[in-house]
């Protein structure tokens, strides 16, 4: 979805008074057999011993950190964190409105998903090791070259001569957006009590309140005046400026502990083949390489067929559609037979909360993506709006999932409950909002209500988003955290870049054709530039034939998405009732001076 609630701090910090400095950390047994005791609905504060565990280096500096600073330290981290949360929300606006025009710049409007297929799934995947890496490196130390990705990722943007460097321009921006956003979640859990940090996700995402405002006017008074590339640019270096404050004091009490002897940094005694060869079988760089090529060739099949002149019997989408696969099913048994340290967390897997988790996860990400990714271009064409005020209905969800899930932090602070809401509430209203687009997403409705489909799924999303993402941490013990936040994130890229590839398969598939057969005798002839520029098609006059082809056209495609979508969210359904009752008051994870 375009708003992910993967970072956000309550109305007070405090330390958990209740626990002594010999506490461990706790987590719930989820499975019946580890605790056959439990009722199989729900889930108490049984807990697990983990005071023995051998922490890793990043895990220890952070255990450190927050035994030696201070009330005022910690505030000051949650303001640089909002304030980080509020230049990403802002410039991911600003961005994702830019991105048709410069696709249209050259011509290739209709790429505008295609584009984000492998963005989207290199983003996600480099979550897994990027959580490992935080484990072993240590949060400061990542958190300092993703800053440095997403610096390099803008700057090509802004100079970017052809769609296709654009395109690889996008998938180092959308690792460094991923990674700097997975790293203040990481930081927020690492200092956060569970019963606070529902509220404290949704706070550090509140900007997005305030953004959605602004985004859509500054962006398109920067295509009117200084033009995409400046308006792209300005944030390389405004995204340094912001996060190296928070960079900065992570980094020094990091060091603080470390010379307070809280944990110990001590050097493995490996040469340099020696440590390139461990940190490879760490990080699976062979499992990463074979998911990584195969997810990308298989879906870029679905989302460029229609560019090949004999479409699905092209040899070249035979080849992507057949090795994709391959390299898929050989990741697979890599991961189940001869990795030495698996990419995936399968322990963790086994979970079945954290598995009917995952699976609500695709299913949802993959629906939004199939409706949502040319919703923007269907705002301007069909029903004419401007910029801003397209940029505003299409972030009627960012607004609303923003201000319910401040409303569920304090819920589920209170009750401490989170799968009830999210079954007789963000469920049932996701699909209704859904399912009602169908019938009112077509150029002879009224644009309010779009409007109201849009409050049903961000107040349906909302609570979704904000709870699944509590349900696997509450699972979990406070060291594996990263790890389920890392599979849940690279999950949802996964759905987002499978419902981006059908999004683009039905598009390209679908809307061509439609378009070929409403245009008139007269416009036939334009028939490439109208498909291929959203400029063009919002150019002919309201009302003329030509305008009408390709609202219709517009109509009848985005029915069939829809449809699609709708389908999907039987899965959600069943995944979110396949969870177990959790009551995040009962569970303790961190210890020190928290929220």
């Amino acid at each position: 979805m375009r708003f992910r609630l993967s970072e956000k701090v309550p109305n007070r910090p405090v330390v958990e008074d209740d626990k002594t400095p010999q506490d461990v950390e706790t987590t719930v047994a989820d499975d019946k057999e580890t605790n056959p005791t439990k009722d199989k609905d729900t889930d108490s504060s049984s807990d697990r011993d983990d005071s023995n565990a051998d922490f890793q280096r990043g895990d220890e500096a952070i255990r450190a950190m927050t035994q030696i600073w201070t009330k005022r330290d910690l505030v000051i981290a949650y303001i640089l964190i909002w304030l980080i949360s509020f230049i990403q929300a802002f410039s991911a606006g600003i961005i994702g409105t830019m991105t048709p025009y410069v696709t249209s710049s050259f011509g290739a409007h209709s790429l505008t998903s295609t584009m984000g297929i492998v963005a989207s799934l290199v983003s996600g995947l480099i979550k897994l090791p990027y959580a490992k890496l935080l484990n072993i490196w240590g949060r400061p130390q990542s958190f300092g070259v993703v800053i440095i990705i997403m610096t390099l990722g803008i700057v090509m943007m802004a100079a970017c001569n052809s769609v296709y460097v654009y395109a690889a321009a996008l998938v180092f921006y959308n690792v460094g957006y991923s990674t700097i956003n997975f790293t203040t979640t990481i930081f927020i859990a690492d200092t956060s009590s569970l019963k606070s940090r529902a509220f404290m996700l949704a706070f550090a995402g509140s900007p997005y309140l305030a953004t959605v405002w602004a985004y859509g006017p500054a962006a398109e008074s920067a295509l009117d005046g200084i033009g995409f590339r400046w308006g792209l640019g300005v944030w390389a270096i405004v995204y340094p400026v912001v996060c190296t404050p928070l960079w900065a004091l992570f980094y020094y009490y990091q060091r603080k502990a470390e010379k307070a002897g809280l944990y110990k940094n001590e050097p493995s005694g490996r040469n340099f083949t020696e440590s390139l060869m461990h940190w490879a079988k760490e990080f699976d760089v062979i499992g990463l390489l074979l998911v990584a090529t195969g997810l990308a060739l298989f879906l870029l099949s679905f989302s460029i067929y229609s560019y090949q002149k004999d479409e699905w019997k092209s040899p070249l989408i035979i080849c992507f559609f057949i090795f994709g696969g391959l390299l898929i099913i050989a990741f697979a048994l890599w991961e189940k037979y001869w990795a030495p340290v698996t990419f995936i967390p399968w322990h963790l897997i086994k979970n079945r909360t954290v598995f009917f988790t995952y699976t609500m996860m695709a299913s949802i990400y993959t629906a939004w993506y199939i409706w949502d990714n040319y919703f923007y271009s269907f705002l301007i064409v069909v029903f004419n709006e401007s910029v801003t005020n397209a940029s505003y209905i299409s972030n009627i969800y960012t607004v609303g999932s923003t201000f319910i899930a401040l409303v569920m932090g304090v819920v589920i602070r209170i009750n401490g409950r989170l799968k009830w809401q999210a079954l007789y509430l963000g469920v049932p209203l996701t699909i209704l909002g859904v399912s009602l687009m169908i019938h009112f997403r077509q150029p002879d409705s009224h644009i309010g209500y779009i409007v109201m489909c849009q409050i049903f799924i961000a107040f349906g999303g909302g609570i979704l988003v904000i709870c699944e993402q509590m349900t696997v941490m509450a699972v979990s013990t406070q060291r594996d955290i990263p790890a389920v936040l890392a599979m849940e994130s690279m999950i949802a890229n996964m759905g987002g870049a499978i419902g981006g590839a059908i999004a683009a398969a039905m598009w390209t598939g679908i809307f061509p054709k439609k378009l070929l057969e409403y245009l008139p005798a007269s416009s036939q002839a334009d028939f490439a530039t109208i498909y291929g520029d959203i400029l063009v098609q919002s150019s002919y006059a309201i009302g003329s034939p030509t305008r009408d082809a390709i609202n219709k056209a517009y109509g009848d495609t985005q029915r069939l998405m829809l449809i699609a979508a709708t389908c999907l969210y039987s899965i959600t359904l069943v995944s979110v009732i396949m969870w177990k009752d959790i009551n995040v008051k009962k569970i303790h994870q961190v210890k020190g001076m928290v929220w």
